[in-house]
């Protein structure tokens, strides 16, 4: 009976938009552009945030780890799902998609605590404002980040190894565009109630414990905004802390629609829409509200095109 333990699967085939055969080629050419103007932006950010002195700050240290986590989140994704819309047979290996999955989870799993480090970062500069700099050196942000890729890293391993251990023997059409765990769950000839305890927990925490960290964060810095004696005061402290606010809302929000829901409520074309809006859309929108809308960094941005500029002339 060992034959059965064997995995016959060797590619899984991609049906997520199966059902818009007709508008493939448009939706090729509106995810690239998409795709292309996020590279551009996140490129722009973090190229201004490196040459920029004045954007050394913890917060801009951030933002640049958030930007390099989105590149890398979309570029794993993205590229494969524009060439399975072109494609006849839109397949991808075994190995392809655990490496998919793993990639996919890190990022992900990496990118929740970087927005609680985040939240972190807001609370002790609207907190304790006379020891920012003390509290948030250079060593406590690359700390944080670190951690957070950690976290990261170990939590996709176990989910990855976990989902991939499975038996393979029947379908292997995966309703979606991307290795999920959801889908590639659902095509597993059996996993057993451990498996599935420990990913629906593992997923849990990751999008629970950072949730529950920017919350408490949150209660403090807007008790302690409203305490500001001065109306322009607290509006530039709530100003500081909405960008991320937005973020975090529409990340959790669509985290906790596919990973959080009973098994019952699955739904295959819900899903890839929901995993559209984080996987393109919601990269594509973060640049804009955390930075092209701050007069801060279109300063900076400024200094540093200009200075790119006059370079030619010496």
């Amino acid at each position: 009976m060992e034959w059965v333990n064997e995995t016959l699967v060797r590619e899984f085939v991609f049906l997520g938009f199966s059902s818009l055969a007709g508008l493939q080629r448009l939706l090729f050419v509106v995810f690239l552009l998409v795709y292309m103007f996020t590279l551009g932006t996140n490129a722009i950010i973090i190229s201004t945030i490196v040459l920029e002195r004045a954007l050394h700050t913890p917060m801009y240290f951030f933002l640049a780890g958030l930007s390099c986590s989105e590149t890398c989140y979309t570029f794993v994704i993205v590229p494969k799902m524009l060439v399975d819309l072109l494609a006849q047979k839109k397949t991808i290996s075994f190995l392809g998609c655990s490496i998919q999955m793993f990639s996919f989870l890190f990022l992900g799993c990496s990118h929740s605590f970087l927005l609680a480090a985040m939240g972190y970062d807001r609370y002790v500069a609207i907190c304790n404002p006379l020891r920012y700099t003390v509290l948030m050196g250079h060593g406590m942000c690359v700390g944080l980040v670190a951690v957070a890729c950690l976290c990261g890293f170990t939590i996709a391993e176990i989910i990855t190894s976990l989902v991939f251990h499975l038996p393979f023997h029947s379908s292997n059409q995966l309703h979606h565009f991307f290795c999920d765990i959801s889908p590639v769950l659902k095509v597993a000839s059996h996993h057993t109630h451990f498996s599935q305890f420990v990913i629906i927990m593992l997923c849990a925490l990751v999008l629970v414990i950072p949730l529950l960290l920017i919350l408490v964060s949150y209660v403090h810095i807007i008790s302690a905004i409203l305490q500001f004696p001065s109306t322009l005061g607290r509006y530039k402290a709530f100003s500081t802390c909405a960008s991320h606010l937005i973020i975090v809302i529409v990340h959790y929000g669509c985290a906790s629609f596919i990973y959080l829901r009973p098994k019952s409520n699955y739904s295959s074309s819900q899903d890839a829409l929901i995993s559209v809006s984080y996987t393109i859309l919601t990269p594509l929108f973060n640049p804009m509200i955390y930075s092209l809308r701050n007069k801060e960094f279109k300063s900076a941005l400024q200094r540093v095109v200009g200075r790119t500029i006059s370079l030619p002339r010496h």
